[in-house]
C-alpha cells in the first residue's frame, strides 16, 4: 500500500527536512501556451503541515514590490522541479504567522512618515510652459527706453512719462497760453 507511483522522488523531499524559519527557493514548472518554463519563488517558510506524509504542505511568504505574498506548496507536487534551502534560522515556534502582523506594523510605521502627494507628468509640462517667457515682437524692437513702441524717437517730455501713452486732451485755454509769450 505504500508503493505509490509518482514522478517525484519522495525520499529526497522527506529527507530535505523543511522547517519553519527556513528561507527556501522553490523552482516551479509553469506551462504557458504549450511551453514550459521554471519560475522561482524565494521566501520564508511560515508553517509546515502534516510532516512528511502524502498531503504535506509548506507555506512560504515573500515580499514582492513591497507587497507580502504567501504561497502554499504541496511537498510532493510534481510541478515543483526543485526545492533549495538557502538559509536556516532558529525559531521557537512551529507556526510563524505573527510575522504577517510584524511586517504590517513596520509598513504602517513607515507610512506614518509619508505624505500624500498628487504629482503627474502633466504638471511638469504645464510648469515648463509657464517658465519659458513669451517674447513679443514689440519687446524685441523696443530696446532703448528713449524709443517709442513703434520705433521712432521720443521727445524728452515723453521720456519722463515713460513708454505709457496716455491720450492728450488739449483745451483751448492751454493752447492759447502756449502761443502767447509771456511779457
Amino acid at each position: 500500500m505504500h508503493n505509490v507511483i509518482t514522478p517525484v522522488s519522495t525520499e529526497e523531499r522527506a529527507k530535505l527536512g523543511i522547517r519553519p524559519g527556513d528561507t527556501v527557493r522553490v523552482h516551479q514548472k509553469i506551462v504557458e501556451k504549450g511551453k514550459t518554463r521554471i519560475q522561482n519563488f524565494e521566501g520564508l517558510v511560515l508553517a509546515v503541515k502534516h510532516g512528511t506524509e502524502a498531503g504535506a504542505t509548506f507555506t512560504v511568504r515573500a515580499t514582492m514590490s513591497g507587497v507580502g505574498v504567501e504561497r502554499i506548496f504541496p511537498l510532493y507536487a510534481p510541478f515543483i522541479e526543485k526545492i533549495e534551502i538557502t538559509r536556516r534560522s532558529k525559531v521557537r515556534r512551529a507556526k510563524l504567522y505573527f510575522i504577517r502582523e510584524k511586517v504590517a506594523r513596520e509598513v504602517r510605521r513607515q507610512l506614518r512618515n509619508m505624505r500624500l502627494v498628487k504629482i503627474s507628468t502633466d504638471d511638469f509640462k504645464a510648469a515648463e510652459v509657464e517658465e519659458t517667457p513669451e517674447v513679443t515682437v514689440e519687446e524685441v524692437q523696443v530696446k532703448d527706453p528713449a524709443q517709442a513702441p513703434d520705433g521712432t524717437e521720443m521727445a524728452p517730455a515723453e521720456e519722463a512719462a515713460g513708454a505709457e501713452e496716455a491720450p492728450v486732451v488739449e483745451d483751448a485755454t492751454s493752447a492759447d497760453a502756449e502761443e502767447k509769450p509771456a511779457a
